[in-house]
């Protein structure tokens, strides 16, 4: 039994993603929203990708540039890149938890409102 855990973890190891990533959880921004600003930058150099967030006038645009940046410090720091060579690999928003809220409407009822939240994923690699 412990035999085969060793060996699964050693695939599962072996198998990882060895690229610099970095993940915000939770932020207050519905991903539909998100995922537009994402399609953007997906495939563009780190510079760039920085100077088209910093003029985007979405509200997306902030989390996700410091998603970027952190990913981007994360490469610099954990695997010795330079923050010139990288692009943006991958990048994605998922939903997370969302918060139900109450909007009270005529004749005593109640419309639910979907307060939704995104979990944002950035991942770079360098060019070769």
């Amino acid at each position: 039994m412990a035999r085969n855990i060793r060996e699964k973890t050693a695939r599962i190891a072996e198998n990882k993603d060895r690229r610099p990533k970095a993940v915000a959880k939770h932020i207050r921004i519905s991903p539909y929203k998100v995922r537009i600003v994402l399609d953007i930058i997906r495939g563009k150099g780190y510079k760039e990708a920085v100077a088209i967030l910093e003029n985007t006038p979405k509200s997306a645009s902030e989390p996700i540039k410091k998603v970027l940046m952190s990913a981007a410090a994360n490469a610099e720091h954990n695997l010795g890149m330079v923050k010139d060579d990288l692009f943006v690999a991958a990048c994605y928003a998922d939903q997370g938890p969302t918060l139900k809220r109450v909007q009270p409407v005529s004749k005593g009822r109640a419309y639910r409102i979907l307060k939704r939240t995104s979990h944002i994923t950035v991942v770079l690699d360098a060019r070769a």
